[in-house]
Formats: structure tokens, sequence, C-alpha cells
């Protein structure tokens, strides 16, 4: 393809997505297909000669949009907001189009200084101190991963240069919440502290980890021969938005000598709202965190911002330095090669960039504050209502509820929940994600797509209600 006939094509693109935006609210929400039923549309082996562009961008209407769930449809309340800006998709365009690769600071300077300064801005605009030092990484589960990595080699004094954990006389021990995020579990298995030594602590009746829970599970394994490693806290459980206490459990980790990672990576973004703050107090005391603007801030997948406090720390545990990659200027820059797991990197800052300029803090800090508004209205609607349950506290805008019948429980309960759910998904009008709470099945509200606005939440409730009572 020419440049003549990439701009040609290009603004066609463009026009496409343009499109897609703007009649979004009269497509399904849900995909309308079958498994397998996309596969069905392609042909089973490559073209030999080169096919129009006309064809290749007619197929997007043909076999690809009717194959998606549209996360930013403004009745989608499913899993998290995914608000993918389009100020934010320009720079993830660019990011493509430029085409370079962040293998060192030489590499291309200018994706390393944006990316310094885009973590430092976000730094900013979410409260934190300037003891904390940014990079960013694809999602929170590698961001987690890091942390954990970094965790167990300073707890074996970075063992990965000598025997590694096989070396280990004690087993290292990770404390988690029952609800913390699955990728949590998934980063110590892969970091290598085994299923055995994951404790899950007891939540108390917000679903928040409780602190004296977390100091005698540390206490009985320190009896029994074993060494607590790390505890990951969360702001922003996935299930309910639930908010461990950060400061209690700071101090346990401090006083035990535990490396602590706070993930935050839905609920970060609300920490631009000086008002949220309290839900992270304490977070000064945390080794590492985890935010991703690419959930309800607005950044277009995938872009997680990883902090952490000693950065030298981070840098030796993932360091490499092949001699292609030396240059004169590496004691002068970041590498940031040295900061995760990936050799190369995307130039990821550039749709932040764009996202926080063209919508400035205050206006992000306008459509989040309406997010939260329309999940205390809605979750008052349904405390109002016969039969309704809201399941859990709503700090954020998620709200968890449970349509609850006289004489259903248990087992039969769970199925009245599931069946209704997904009626309503596969209608095409809302999209909503059931979940399991406490053993029973119930459904999350998550407001927080981007056109979004109350008339949405209540045309919602209102085909919830219908549902409910045709099931009746």
């Amino acid at each position: 393809m020419s440049p003549e006939e990439f701009r040609k094509y290009g603004h066609a693109v463009v026009d496409w997505v343009a499109d897609y935006r703007q009649r979004i609210a009269d497509l399904p929400v849900m995909a309308p297909v079958s498994p397998g039923q996309i596969k069905s549309l392609l042909p089973e082996s490559p073209p030999d000669r080169p096919e129009p562009f006309e064809a290749i961008l007619a197929d997007l209407d043909r076999v690809v949009l009717p194959g998606l769930s549209l996360w930013q449809h403004p009745r989608f309340f499913g899993y998290f907001p995914a608000n993918a800006s389009l100020a934010s998709v320009l720079g993830d365009f660019l990011s493509t189009g430029l085409g370079v690769i962040g293998l060192a600071w030489q590499s291309s300077p200018a994706l390393t200084e944006l990316e310094e300064v885009m973590t430092d801005w976000l730094r900013q605009m979410v409260g934190l101190s300037d003891a904390w030092s940014g990079v960013i990484q694809d999602t929170a589960s590698t961001s987690t991963l890091v942390a954990l990595l970094s965790a167990r080699e300073r707890s074996t004094d970075f063992g990965l240069a000598q025997g590694g954990l096989q070396a280990e006389t004690k087993p290292l021990v990770v404390y988690v919440s029952a609800h913390s995020h699955s990728s949590v579990e998934k980063a110590a298995l892969l970091a290598g502290f085994g299923r055995h030594n994951i404790r899950q602590i007891d939540h108390d009746a917000s679903f928040a980890m409780i602190p004296d829970a977390l100091e005698t599970a540390i206490r009985s394994d320190v009896a029994a021969g074993k060494a607590p490693c790390a505890v990951v806290a969360t702001t922003g459980t996935t299930t309910t938005t639930a908010i461990d206490p950060v400061e209690a459990i700071a101090a346990i980790a401090r006083r035990h000598g535990l490396w602590l990672h706070v993930d935050a990576a839905m609920a970060g973004s609300a920490m631009i709202l000086p008002e949220c703050r309290w839900m992270w107090e304490g977070i000064e005391n945390a080794d590492s965190l985890v935010l991703n603007p690419h959930k309800w801030l607005g950044a277009a997948f995938d872009c997680s911002v990883y902090y952490v406090r000693d950065p030298e720390h981070l840098v030796r545990v993932m360091s490499t330095n092949p001699s292609y990659l030396q240059s004169s200027a590496d004691g002068q820059v970041k590498n940031y090669r040295d900061w995760g797991l990936p050799l190369g990197r995307r130039f990821r800052a550039l749709k932040l960039w764009f996202l926080i300029r063209e919508q400035g803090v205050s206006g992000l800090q306008t459509r989040l504050r309406r997010d939260m508004e329309n999940a205390r209205w809605l979750a008052d609607q349904v405390r109002a209502s016969d039969g309704w349950r809201v399941l859990a506290p709503v700090p954020l805008q998620t709200v968890c509820v449970r349509h609850e019948p006289p004489g259903l429980s248990g087992e039969v309960l769970d199925r009245h929940t599931l069946a209704w759910v997904d009626r309503l998904n596969r209608s095409g009008f809302t999209y909503l994600t059931p979940a399991v709470l406490d053993g029973r099945w119930m459904v999350r509200i998550a407001i927080g797509a981007e056109p979004t606005e109350r008339h949405h939440i209540q045309q919602t409730w209102a085909a919830i209600q219908a549902e409910v009572a045709a099931d009746g």
C-alpha cells in the first residue's frame, strides 16, 4: 500500500469508526452470534492474490461487527468500563502508524521521555507523592506479576542470581483477599510461590480484607517455619469494588517486612477525585501499585500504569543489557526495557497524552462524578423496590443486585438469577455481568461507558424489572 492509498483508505477507516460510534446506541449490545458463526464466514485458506481494500472494509460490517459485544455502547454495564475515548484512539492510531519500538532510549527517545512525563502527570492527577516512579505496562496482570517477582527477590536477597527458589530453605508466602482479582493468584503461581503458599485472608461484611486476620495468618506462618513475603491489597475489588484498608494493611506489612502491592486497576482512576482518595489512605506506605487508565479513565486498551517507590530495585530484578542495545546515553536516561517483562514496547504514552490534553483533568473528573452519582441513583431505586436487594456498598460505580422473590432460595434462586440476566443480555438491549458473591449468583451493573447518561440507566432498570416480571 502506497502512502497515497493509505491516505485514501485511512480516511475511510476513520469514517467507519466515526459512523460506528454515532450509531452504536442502535446496535445490539451483546454479539448476537453462536459459537463458530464468525469462522464460518471466513475462507479456510488465505488468499493467493491481493484483494481490493474496499472488499476488506466491507467485511467489517459483514463479518466483524456482528461478532462484537459493544463495550462503548451507552447500555453496556458488563465487566468494567473500557472507555476508548476517541482522542485516545487517535493517539493509539498514531502509535501504530509511526511504527517505532522502544527497545532503549536511543531507539526512539520521544517514546521514553513522553512516557516519563505521562506517568508523572498521572501521578500528580491521583495525588501520589513524587516518591513514586511509573512505567506503562500492558495490563494489571503483568504489573502484579512484576510486583510479586520484585517481592520474591527482595525476600531472597536476589536469589535469581544464585540458586533461585530451589535454594530457599523456607517456603515464601503471599497473602491476598478472597476478593482479589484472579490475576493475583495467577501471578503468584507464575512467580513460583506455589498454590499451597497463597493465603486467602478473611473479609468483613463489606467484602474488605480484615487486617487482624492478616496479622494472625502471618504469625501462624512464621511459627510454622515459612517466610511471609508479600501482601496484595485491593482498592476496588472486581466483584463488588470493595475497599481493602490499605493503611492498616501497610502497617502490618511494614512490621513484618512484607512487600505491599496495591491493585487499584479500575478504582485507581477515581483517585483523580480528591473526595475519593480516602479509599487508598496509607498508599504512601506501599511498595508498588497499579492503575489502569484503559478502564474507567478513558485511554484505549492497553494502558496499565505500574508505580514503584524503589525503581532501582525493580531495575535490578528486570534488567537486561545485550551489547546491541547499549549506548553512550545509558547512564543519563531511563531504559524501560529494564522496568518490566518485555524487551520491546509500543508508544502507549501517546494515547494517554492525547486523552489528558483533549479532556483536561476537569473534564475527566466531571465524567467520573457523573458515573458515581448515577450508580448511587440506581442503588436507591433497587433498594426501594420490593423483592430486590443491593448486596454490597456502592463506593464507586458498580451496583451488585439480586432479585429475591418470596419462596426462592439456594440453587433455585441461582437459576432464576442466571435465567433473567441471560435473557436480558441476549435481547441485545443491554449487557450485565452475573457473578458469584458469598456462594450465590447475583448481577453486577458496572456503570461507566463514556456515552452513558441517566436515561440509559433508567431504561435499563425498567428493562430489568420487566424481564423479571415476565418471568413471574
